[in-house]
């Protein structure tokens, strides 16, 4: 299936009208990931299992006229500023900034034309390897500065797959990057879903939010909650059990981790029900976004259907959502100035 998506994904025009770029990392046990300039987006993570079976674990689209009309920003690089930030406003140095708004009225990964719908200069380009570049313009989707982004992704022989980000900005600007990706280690065409997955989060608090998923402004202790998933259990135990998840139609809330953590250690652990394939996350980022799928009925899929909600779950490593709003809460200022450095790294571990 990978290498077809080197036709499929360009027999049509991107966003610009000309046709998408798309590399090939491999690595010496016969991983192959699939990745596309447009959006510096992660389309497609085969995996070699014990058993001779070769396991599709990302979910993805197909065609490009697909990835155009999905909205669930499917293994996306999300920019300028993953999450939500309420009604598109914040302010920095006592000036108020306006976002364009695509989401109830607030601005959900980055606007109207996030990053997502970008294309990408490949800076760099090896077998187990690439990077990609995006100069952001001030103004765009109302962020103020010049915001220049590298995003670099590597494969590793031990099944370790790095996604760094790099980022300067020549005005005071918040940024908060990550990737979209959705797994299923069961298999994106099995009949087993995001529910059907072992999964464990070293988190002790989460953040709640409205009904739109804008944070209410302070974290909550997982403990006593459907929100704990500290000892591993299965995504469907206690799905739908917490007035938290009703409103959002099951798990899609930030996880805040320990600030003193060693951040070489994993965040989150996945495995599939049948325990061939495990996914660890290993973030310096403070906070990730469990998504489990719940809105993705009628998204396209690779295999030109449809997918079902909870078909996939995202591990979105980020900061919390609407930051720039809450300097209060326990994490890094999401405020990039200039002379800074955003330099952040999460890494997907996968093992078969």
């Amino acid at each position: 299936m990978a290498h077809s998506l080197f036709h499929t994904m360009t027999e049509q025009p991107a966003y610009d009208g000309k046709p998408a770029q798309l590399i090939e990392l491999t690595n010496a046990k016969g991983v192959r990931i699939v990745l596309m300039d447009i959006g510096a987006t992660w389309l497609s993570c085969l995996l070699p299992l014990a058993c001779g079976e070769r396991r599709e674990v990302l979910l993805g689209v197909g065609t490009m006229a697909d990835f155009v009309r999905q909205p669930s920003y499917m293994g996306v690089t999300v920019g300028r500023y993953a999450n939500r930030i309420a009604n598109g406003l914040f302010t920095i140095d006592g000036q108020e900034y306006q976002l364009s708004v695509n989401q109830a009225g607030n601005t959900l990964h980055g606007g109207v034309n996030g990053f997502d719908k970008q294309r990408w200069q490949v800076l760099e380009q090896q077998e187990n390897r690439v990077v990609f570049g995006l100069r952001s313009a001030d103004g765009e989707q109302g962020f103020p500065g010049q915001l220049d982004v590298q995003v670099s992704y590597q494969l590793d022989d031990d099944g370790r797959f790095d996604i760094a980000y790099l980022a300067h900005s020549d005005k005071a600007t918040p940024v908060n990057l990550t990737n979209h990706a959705y797994f299923n280690l069961n298999g994106v065409d099995s009949e087993l879903d995001a529910r059907a997955h072992q999964l464990q989060i070293a988190a002790d608090y989460y953040l709640p939010t409205d009904s739109v998923g804008i944070p209410l402004g302070e974290l909550a202790a997982v403990d006593g909650t459907g929100f704990d998933f500290r000892k591993a259990k299965n995504v469907a135990q206690d799905l739908l059990t917490d007035e938290q998840q009703k409103a959002a139609k099951g798990y899609d809330h930030s996880y805040l981790f320990a600030a003193d953590r060693d951040t070489n250690k994993p965040v989150a652990k996945v495995m599939s029900q049948d325990q061939q394939v495990s996914l660890s996350v290993i973030t310096d980022k403070p906070a990730m976004q469990l998504y489990c799928g719940n809105w993705l009925a009628g998204t396209p899929s690779r295999s030109g259907g449809e997918y079902s909600d909870y078909a996939g779950l995202a591990l979105e490593t980020q900061f919390l959502p609407d930051s720039p709003n809450h300097p209060e809460w326990p994490q890094p200022s999401v405020i990039l100035r200039p002379g800074q450095e955003y330099r952040y790294q999460t890494t997907y571990h996968f093992s078969c």
